[in-house]
């Protein structure tokens, strides 16, 4: 299988511009089902998730067009089918997300239960909740749900946890939903007010996204417009990373500083120097970086997606910090990871406490999941000798040429092909 080596590499310097977002185009991708006309989407990453999505889409009659520009044109005018394949869902997760738009444009959907994961339970129960409330009948079996309703019509739903999924799926049925409806206890990530000003640019009535309160006044049917997907957060917050555990200073661009202040505040507090401007943030770590207690929570909290990061960072901070994993109750899986490479890190239930050493040592390590692998490659970075990481194709899913990325700041990492087949992976 193909694997990424990474040797000790000196302080990481210059500048890195960050891509679209993963978990904003992936939604915005599934909302292009309500559209009547074709949709110009840009910015759009060069990921293995963005092509499974695309693979979906095409299997539901629409036709789409990706060009090298990062421009991705989808004309679902005239879907024919709504069935989606077990084979694809499988792959990804977020694929679920068609379920939505499927109901509230053709009035029935069937869409594979989607696959295990390994970061922990995300039931879909929350989404299909929501769906039954706009009035779909939801029948589980053989491992497909099946939802169908003659017309959608507006509610008021509370979210018993903001999740973002079915934030998500909500908000596209009730799109065309009669009526309104209101989303109580709804997740406030950027990715949702990306999904909604992407709906509304079709034709779509939806207010107070970004608030924990989503209203939506349905309407009758959705034509095309151009959108700009924003960059990744997450994506953004890994190169900070990468500044403050190899001492460097790094400016990241495309990157939307109000959304990143936990990670900001926190490499604050770690003793890294931050400089803001808008869209691009710069990053010094000179004088080492100190221990900082850290607590994933749903936005504008720390993001989860960042726990595994800031692991590695700590791992070889000065002094003792404790992580707080509240979002997955499996987030750790990378604890063994790191510390086969000579970090000391204990698992206290949901708490993993990290004391810091001087040194990591390279080893032969996994990437356990997506995020889990990026961590991997910020502790290459500091490691002695070489790291070498395998099951690489979960990080593929939401970092763009990474190892190229990082070697334009100095780092010290290849990529090791091969011809193996990794195409049945499941969302992690």
């Amino acid at each position: 299988m193909p694997k990424i080596i990474v040797k000790k590499s000196g302080p990481l310097k210059g500048t890195v511009k960050v891509s679209g977002a993963k978990n904003s185009v992936l939604p915005i991708m599934a909302a292009s089902l309500l559209a009547q006309d074709k949709c110009t989407l840009e910015e759009i990453p060069g990921l293995r998730d963005v092509d499974v999505m695309a693979e979906v889409l095409t299997s539901l009659g629409s036709d789409i067009k990706k060009n090298s520009d990062g421009i991705l044109e989808i004309n679902s005018a005239k879907i024919d089918n709504y069935e989606a394949p077990y084979d694809l869902i499988k792959k990804m997760r977020a694929s679920f997300l068609v379920i939505g738009p499927l109901l509230a444009r053709m009035g029935k959907a069937r869409v594979s239960l989607p696959g295990g994961c390994a970061i922990g339970a995300r039931p879909i129960d929350l989404h299909l909740k929501g769906l039954s409330a706009l009035g779909a009948k939801i029948n589980l079996g053989h491992g497909y749900v099946e939802a169908t309703a003659d017309k959608l019509i507006g509610d008021k739903i509370y979210l018993d946890f903001p999740s973002v999924g079915a934030t998500e799926n909500i908000m596209m049925a009730a799109s065309m939903a009669e009526g309104q409806t209101i989303i109580q206890n709804a997740a406030e990530e950027p990715e949702i007010v990306d999904l909604a000003n992407f709906l509304n640019s079709l034709g779509a009535n939806i207010k107070g996204a970004g608030t924990d309160t989503i209203k939506i006044q349905g309407v009758k049917e959705l034509g095309g417009s151009k959108h700009t997907v924003i960059p990744d957060r997450i994506e953004a917050g890994t190169y900070m990373v990468a500044a403050a555990i190899t001492g460097g200073d790094i400016t990241v661009k495309n990157a939307l500083t109000d959304h990143l202040k936990p990670m900001i505040a926190k490499l604050k507090e770690a003793g890294a120097e931050i400089e803001e401007n808008g869209d691009h943030v710069r990053v010094r770590a000179a004088n080492g970086i100190k221990a900082i207690d850290v607590k994933t929570l749903p936005y504008p909290g720390f993001p989860t997606d960042m726990q595994s990061q800031f692991m590695a960072l700590l791992s070889v901070a000065q002094g003792t910090s404790v992580i707080i994993e509240t979002v997955f109750e499996n987030r750790f899986m990378h604890v063994s990871e790191l510390n086969r490479m000579g970090a000391n890190i204990k698992i206290e239930g949901h708490s993993a406490v990290v004391q810091g050493v001087k040194a990591l040592e390279g080893a032969q390590v996994r990437a356990t999941d997506l995020r889990a692998g990026a961590a991997l490659i910020l502790a290459g970075l500091v490691a002695e000798g070489q790291t070498e990481i395998s099951d690489i194709y979960h990080i593929d899913r939401g970092y763009v040429e990474i190892e190229n990325k990082l070697k334009s700041l100095g780092a010290n990492i290849e990529r090791i092909e091969n011809h193996g087949n990794d195409s049945d992976y499941e969302d992690l």
